[in-house]
C-alpha cells in the first residue's frame, strides 16, 4: 500500500484468506515457497506461522497508514485440518489479535459473528463416541481494535458531520451486540476462490454496518483484500471515501459487474434502513418511554437527541474515473418517507450540541473510490 501517506486513512475493514484453510495455500505458498515445503513434511504449526507472517506485513501497513484513532475492523475464522493423521485447530483471530497488540493496537470488544451454514446433522471425529467427537465451528471473529487514543471531533462541521452519520437508536441496539445472528453465510466454494469471493462468506451487511459504527461520512476507508469490491460497495452506499487492494486481476470483471447495478442496489439499502425505523416506530407505538423527538431531514419521530440530524445520502451516479477509479456523486435530499401521525414527539427539542447563531453546512457531493492492482 505504498501509495497511501502515512495517518491518512480513518478506517480499515477487510476479511483476509483464512491461513490454514486448504483453499488458500496455494495463494500462500506462491508469496512464499517455504509454506508449500512445510505443509509437504507435515508441520502445520511452521506453515501456519508462515502464513502468518505473510499476514503481519499487510497488517503493518495498516497501522502505517491509519490515522490517530483509527479503527481496524479484521473479519476473520479459525481453520480446523487434519496435517500428519492430527486434527487440531488453528486459532487464526487469536495469531492476528496478537500481532494487533503487538504494533501498539488497543483492543475493543470483538464480534461474534454466527454464520450457521451448516447442515443440522453435523458431527467431525468420531460421531456419538467420547472422546473423539470435535466441536463444529460455526461463527467467526470480527476484531475491533483501535490506533492510540479515541478519535476527537473538535470543530463545529466535524461535529455536524457525525451526527448525521449518526445510527438509529433500534440500529445500535443491533449493531452493538458481540454476537450477530442475523447475517447468515453461505456454504463456500472451496475449489474456485473467486467463487469464495463472491459466495456470502463475507456478506455485504458485515462491512456496511461497521462503516457505519466506526467513521464518519467523508471518511476514508482501506481494504488491504479488497476481492469483488464488498468493502468498497459498502462504502459507497455509507457516503464514504474507498482504497481497496487485490492481487488477483480476474476479479476486475466482477467488480465492473457490479458497478452497473450499485446505484439501486445502495439506495434500496438506504430506503431500507427507513423502512425499518417505520416498522420499529409502529412496534413500539404504544411504549411508555414515547418517542421524544423528531428528526430534522425526514420528519419522523427518533428516540434520542443524537438521532434528530441523520441523514442517509441517496446515492445520484456513478461513473469511472480511469481503470482503477469510480466517482459517485450523492443527494442533500433525503428520500421520501411515510410518517405516521401517532408518533408526534412529545416535547420540543433542539439538536444535541444546543442551540448555536450559525449552523455550518455539510453536503455529500462526491467519493472516490479506488480498486489498486
Amino acid at each position: 500500500m505504498e501509495a497511501l501517506a502515512p495517518d491518512s486513512a480513518d478506517l480499515a475493514v477487510t476479511s483476509p484468506p483464512y491461513p490454514m484453510i486448504e483453499m488458500w495455500d496455494t495463494m500462500f505458498a506462491d508469496r512464499n515457497a517455504q509454506i508449500g515445503k512445510t505443509l509437504s513434511k507435515g508441520d502445520g504449526h511452521g506453515a501456519f506461522e508462515l502464513m502468518h507472517g505473510e499476514l503481519d506485513a499487510v497488517w503493518q501497513e495498516v497501522r502505517r497508514v491509519l490515522k490517530p484513532g483509527g479503527m481496524a475492523c479484521i473479519n476473520v475464522g479459525d481453520a480446523t485440518r487434519t496435517i500428519d493423521g492430527r486434527f487440531r485447530l488453528y486459532p487464526n483471530h487469536a495469531r492476528i489479535l496478537d500481532r494487533f497488540l503487538k504494533l501498539g493496537f488497543e483492543a475493543l470488544p470483538a464480534i461474534i459473528w454466527r454464520k450457521q451454514t451448516n447442515a443440522p446433522n453435523k458431527f467431525m471425529g468420531s460421531g456419538m463416541l467420547p472422546p473423539g467427537a470435535y466441536v463444529t465451528l460455526e461463527h467467526e471473529y470480527i476484531l475491533i481494535l483501535r490506533k492510540g487514543a479515541r478519535r476527537e471531533f473538535k470543530h463545529d462541521p466535524e461535529k455536524e458531520n457525525r451526527r448525521q452519520s449518526a445510527f438509529f437508536w433500534e440500529e445500535r441496539n443491533s449493531w452493538f451486540s458481540d454476537v450477530w445472528i442475523d447475517i447468515k453465510g453461505t456454504a463456500q466454494h472451496l475449489g474456485d476462490r473467486a467463487a469464495r469471493l463472491r459466495s456470502a462468506a463475507f456478506p455485504f451487511e458485515i462491512p456496511y454496518r461497521l462503516i457505519n459504527m466506526f467513521s464518519v461520512k467523508g471518511d476514508t476507508v482501506v481494504d488491504p483484500f479488497l476481492g469483488v469490491g464488498t468493502t468498497m460497495w459498502a462504502a459507497m452506499t455509507a457516503g464514504r471515501n474507498c482504497i481497496g487492494y487485490e492481487i488477483d486481476g480476474r476479479l476486475r470483471s466482477k467488480i465492473d459487474v457490479i458497478k452497473r447495478t450499485i446505484l439501486p442496489f445502495a439506495n434500496g439499502k438506504i430506503r431500507n434502513r427507513i423502512k425499518n425505523h417505520l416498522a420499529y416506530l409502529d412496534a413500539n407505538a404504544s411504549a411508555k418511554s414515547g418517542f421524544k423527538y423528531r428528526n430534522a431531514h425526514y420528519k419522523f419521530p427518533v428516540k434520542t437527541r443524537q438521532e434528530i440530524e441523520i441523514l442517509l445520502n441517496p446515492l445520484k451516479a456513478i461513473k469511472t474515473i480511469d481503470q482503477n477509479s469510480f466517482e459517485v456523486t450523492y443527494s442533500d435530499n433525503p428520500h421520501r418517507t411515510r410518517v405516521v401521525d401517532k408518533h408526534k414527539p412529545d416535547k420540543p427539542q433542539t439538536p444535541p450540541s444546543g442551540p448555536r447563531k450559525t449552523k455550518p453546512k455539510i453536503k455529500m457531493r462526491r467519493s472516490v473510490q479506488r480498486n489498486l492492482w
